[in-house]
């Protein structure tokens, strides 16, 4: 009786994850050359999905008169918290994203300890400045898909779980402008992008 439950127990747990492991796809990874800088590579678009808005927000800090992280990504729908951690007071305002003036945005001005909040709900690069203090800028990546990296200094990616398919890869490093490709994605995938100016 014990082996007959076994038997079935080992093949029902072999059915439950055939599907679970073909519904997780490939890795995309390679170098973006070009420029210098941490760079955000992300896909535009997964055909026939949409995403949720994330339940976790991510975090930008005002610290030693930078903002830290100086280049972060977050997916479309995020909520992100805007830090004071200086002893003076901050701003914390876009003038545009992606060059749009109507979604630009002033959160204000406030002190040390205390933060504030903003959804974003447009896809585009987010240039953050402080009108406190001229010398601070920051760029928040608002990616239109979940799927992206932010290359460290050797510019390496990797997106992860990536199903099989058709895409264009954009690639953002601050001092230009964003650059997209095509690239077909089967299993683990390698894709360098070379950006000019």
């Amino acid at each position: 009786m014990n082996s007959q439950f076994n038997t079935r127990l080992i093949a029902t747990i072999a059915l439950t994850l055939v599907p679970a492991a073909t519904m997780w796809g490939g890795t995309l990874s390679g170098k973006v050359s070009g420029g210098k800088g941490p760079a955000v590579v992300y896909i535009e678009a997964v055909a026939g999905k949409t995403f949720p808005a994330p339940t976790q927000k991510s975090m930008v800090d005002q610290k030693g008169l930078q903002f830290v992280p100086h280049v972060m990504a977050v997916p479309m729908k995020t909520t992100v918290e805007f830090q004071n951690s200086d002893d003076v007071a901050h701003n914390i305002f876009w003038p545009a994203i992606s060059g749009n003036k109507k979604l630009g945005h002033n959160l204000g001005t406030w002190p040390e300890g205390q933060k504030r909040e903003f959804m974003f709900d447009h896809a585009g690069v987010v240039p953050l400045l402080c009108n406190v203090h001229p010398e601070m800028s920051g760029y928040l990546i608002v990616t239109p898909t979940p799927y992206f990296s932010v290359t460290g200094g050797d510019g390496a990616y990797k997106i992860a779980d990536l199903p099989d398919g058709q895409y264009t890869v954009s690639v953002w490093r601050e001092g230009m402008k964003v650059q997209s490709k095509q690239v077909k994605v089967e299993g683990n995938t390698s894709a360098d992008v070379a950006l000019s100016n």
